[in-house]
């Protein structure tokens, strides 16, 4: 199921991913405590998310399911970054990521077996 979320609406997904299952009032205290969203904003956010298909509500106490995990909205989010900044080729993505970083001997050990378990 591929889903675009924006942003703000990861946001939103990010509680449910957290959290689980929980009522739209409660997402709306974490999101105002968290970056000041107010109430009407919040709620909005996840009527766009239940419009998308990436949350199920619930009743009784408008409960909100996620429908879209976490590792799918990842996967879409790696496979756009691929596409729209390195022309489809993940080795460029990775290669860039690489050069930047300084690694431990233990992440270049986790990066190898990464690799031998690809082939």
């Amino acid at each position: 199921m591929e889903i675009k979320l924006y942003d703000s609406e990861l946001k939103v997904m990010e509680v449910l991913w957290k959290e689980g299952d929980t009522t739209a009032k409660q997402i709306a205290e974490t999101l105002k405590e968290q970056v000041g969203w107010s109430k009407t904003t919040t709620y909005t956010l996840i009527k766009r998310c239940i419009d998308k298909g990436a949350i199920e509500r619930i009743e009784p106490n408008f409960i909100c399911h996620p429908l879209v995990t976490i590792e799918q909205a990842r996967e879409l989010e790696t496979t756009e970054l691929i596409n729209k900044m390195y022309n489809g080729a993940a080795d460029q993505l990775v290669a860039s990521i690489l050069s930047k970083k300084n690694l431990s001997q233990e992440e270049i050990k986790k990066l190898k077996q990464l690799v031998r378990d690809l082939e």
